[in-house]
């Protein structure tokens, strides 16, 4: 294949082929120590030229695959190294990834589907002991516009087609197609007041928001980054993939929840950089990790709920620096680094960068508080079309000049004596358990479902924003009755035996 144009405007595997053109053999992607357990596929330390095969022979095969330019490619992958090499082969094939949460059952996951109009589907025979295979033949049979489905690994269902053998076999070298850093490269999945909706983010948009993140941290080139987020939104591939591009030094990956597995990825990679879901950070510093892993000099934290960074504790010691990021579903994000106190520092209104930046300078956009009350967000990474294009233009309150920031929604106000923006309360009549978001409305219907006596709520958690618990005369028939209906796994476990779980 071609390179791409010098002087055009970069793309996420314009930044890849540039940093292989430096340093082919440096080391570029660690898959998780335990990825046997995760996917039963052994774990890969790939150099950037073993990535660069790998991405061009499913490229090739995307492209033989008859999967025409700009259409829609989803993927639902662990963090592994796969996800990387499938985004960024799509991306070479000139194809849009549609980013699909492993939490998402049958049907969020048809829902999706249908929204995006997806061509092709991406998944892992399993995950975390979990037939992804079987979930996503299922929602691709209730998807009309699904023309391919390929996975990764063994027991492949009928009609799935294996990449594995796809990543290390023989392919004929493929026309370039062009890139354009101005066209959609992700489309990723938000729930606002007026419900579920699409989300397309260009390359531009992803570089943008990653910038942010990059330059606030003040990680350094050729930094090893260690990632221990779900890759399946807006910021965790701004604040991993492209952080990774922009630094062009090692991705390392976690697939979260087992932390003794996370700290010795960090030491054996011997990790600079860390970034990981916020209250998870500060919990492992707060046992000590900081000691353990003398090397580790950047922790990016990633806040699912940014209403509760000002009640945050202080970030012990100065060894590392604490990069708080502030997330507004897939609206958009902001960083603040700590000062020395290791206390969360005052966000004010207006433009947002990195403090090594030019005085005055809006790399990453600007902030504000709108008449509602509410925080808005405007700038190079912020998709306003996206949360714009479904208003009703009957409505009164909708002015006749479209808006030039999206409204999160979070709840703000001024501090009258500093002039900050305290964020106050999330959106209302929304729910997010982790990375998952839901209106609350929909927590009833789901009850009623289940008959007559059944309660389903969500109770605010310190780590998650809200957590879920149901009730029902017979919980195990209801975990049966919402999984046949193909919702998450957290709406099922809410019904859990308490006593069992205790």
């Amino acid at each position: 294949m071609t390179s791409p144009t010098p002087n055009a405007s970069p793309t996420l595997d314009g930044l890849f082929r540039r940093i292989l053109s430096r340093q082919p053999q440096a080391l570029a992607l660690v898959d998780p120590a335990d990825k046997l357990r995760i996917t039963a596929t052994e774990p890969q330390r790939l150099t950037f030229a073993d990535a660069d095969r790998a991405i061009s022979a499913l490229t090739a095969h995307f492209m033989e695959a008859g999967l025409p330019a700009n259409s829609v490619i989803a993927v639902q992958l662990p963090n592994t190294v796969e996800f990387v090499l499938t985004v960024l082969a799509a991306h070479r094939a000139g194809l849009v990834v549609a980013l699909l949460p492993q939490l998402w059952r049958q049907a969020d996951l048809t829902m999706a589907l249908n929204r995006c109009s997806a061509r092709a589907l991406v998944t892992s025979s399993k995950i975390d002991g979990v037939s992804h295979a079987d979930l996503i033949m299922n929602a691709a049979a209730e998807a009309f516009s699904i023309r391919y489905v390929g996975g990764f690994g063994s027991d492949l269902p009928e009609g799935m087609t294996p990449l594995d053998a796809v990543l290390t076999g023989e392919f004929a070298e493929s026309t370039a197609v062009a890139q354009d850093a101005r066209r959609a490269a992700i489309v990723s999945f938000d729930v606002t007041s007026d419900g579920f909706r699409a989300v397309p983010r260009t390359h531009l948009n992803l570089i943008s928001g990653g910038l942010a993140v990059f330059l606030e941290s003040g990680m350094p080139q050729g930094a090893t980054i260690m990632s221990a987020m779900v890759p399946s939104s807006f910021a965790s591939i701004a604040s991993s993939l492209v952080t990774w591009l922009l630094s062009g030094g090692v991705l390392a990956l976690h697939h979260p929840f087992d932390n003794a597995v996370l700290e010795r990825g960090i030491a054996a990679n011997a990790c600079d950089v860390l970034v990981a879901p916020a209250p998870l950070a500060q919990r492992l510093a707060d046992g000590g990790l900081l000691d353990r892993s003398p090397v580790l000099r950047y922790v990016l934290g990633l806040w699912r709920a940014p209403e509760q960074v000002a009640a945050s504790p202080a970030w012990p010691g100065s060894q590392a620096s604490f990069t708080d990021v502030y997330l507004f579903g897939e609206a958009g994000l902001f960083g603040a680094i700590r000062g020395d106190d290791g206390l969360p520092v005052a966000i004010m209104p207006g433009p947002h960068g990195a403090p090594r930046a030019q005085q005055g300078s809006s790399i990453a956009g600007d902030i504000m508080l709108t008449p509602r009350g509410t925080l808005g967000l405007r700038g190079p990474m912020v998709p306003v079309l996206a949360y714009t294009a479904q208003a009703d233009a009957s409505n009164a309150l909708i002015p006749a000049k479209p808006l030039d920031y999206v409204d999160t929604g979070y709840m703000a106000r001024l501090d009258r004596a500093t002039g900050a923006i305290n964020i106050t309360a999330p959106p209302s009549g929304i729910m997010a358990v982790g990375g998952y978001r839901f209106l609350a409305q929909d927590l009833n219907e789901w009850a009623k479902r289940l008959g007559e006596n059944a309660m389903l709520t969500a109770l605010p958690d310190r780590l998650s924003g809200y957590r879920l618990a149901g009730r029902a005369s017979n919980n195990g028939r209801a975990r049966d009755a919402l999984t046949e209906l193909g919702l998450n796994p957290l709406m099922v476990e809410a019904f859990r035996d308490r006593a069992a779980a205790d």
